[in-house]
């Protein structure tokens, strides 16, 4: 086809794509009893946002889990995937062991938190995991990316626990900074004031300017920046 024949107003699927959102919302988990995934994935807290049945050969569920802006769907007849062969599934949390205690609490079995050894990430504790050489305990610096805990829902669909307080640079829009709990918003608070109080300890005298300081040190920790000091 001649490009004379490309209409000059249309927009390049360059420009398509760059200039329209692209939200990615719904993984699809395939599991062999939908009604006892529904039960689990409910067990888990998680919000149930729909349950479609068509009476006959379909049946579609979505959950959604606290805080993501990405759902779950399973159901019957919704994907020819081998019933827990889904690996790998992230959930990005601010404070990992409080997200256990709490699956805990809800009597789902999951691992003790670990943190991968060194930055070795071959192993066969977890294949298809970030971290699969596992050494138990949170990462001892506390750093982002590096403390887990994992756990299978009844057909071993693999999930992972990542804790994520700071973000690597370029991650996040320091002028959108928004959090997607008031949980969340919690957590950055207390390590907000601990900083702070690190802070005034190392003037030697209080602060009366303290919200400022709180607040650029969320927003800095958030989009991966330099903190405060």
């Amino acid at each position: 086809m001649s490009t004379d024949a490309v209409r000059p107003n249309a927009p390049t699927t360059e420009a398509s794509v760059a200039g329209v959102d692209t939200k990615f919302e719904i993984v699809v988990i395939p599991v062999s009893d939908v009604d006892r995934a529904k039960n689990f994935y409910g067990r888990l807290g998680w919000r149930l946002d729909a349950d479609y049945d068509s009476g006959k050969d379909f049946r579609v569920i979505q959950f959604t889990p606290p805080g993501s802006g990405c759902s779950i769907i399973f159901g019957k007849n919704v994907t020819a995937a081998a019933p827990g062969s889904a690996r790998g599934l992230y959930l990005i949390v601010s404070d990992v062991e409080a997200a256990r205690a709490e699956l805990l609490g809800r009597g789902v079995e999951i691992s003790e938190v670990f943190h991968d050894a060194a930055g070795v990430y071959a192993g066969t504790d977890e294949p298809y995991l970030f971290g699969r050489l596992r050494v138990s305990g949170p990462d001892p610096d506390h750093r982002s990316y590096r403390s887990f805990a994992s756990f299978r829902d009844p057909d071993g669909n693999g999930w992972l626990f990542q804790e994520i307080t700071t973000r690597l640079p370029g991650r996040i829009d320091p002028a959108a900074t928004t959090f997607a709990s008031a949980k969340d918003l919690a957590s950055a608070f207390r390590r907000a004031a601990a900083a702070h109080g690190q802070h005034e300890a190392r003037t030697g005298q209080a602060d009366p300017n303290w919200p400022d300081w709180y607040a650029e040190y969320m927003v800095r920790e958030q989009a991966g920046e330099e903190l405060p000091q």
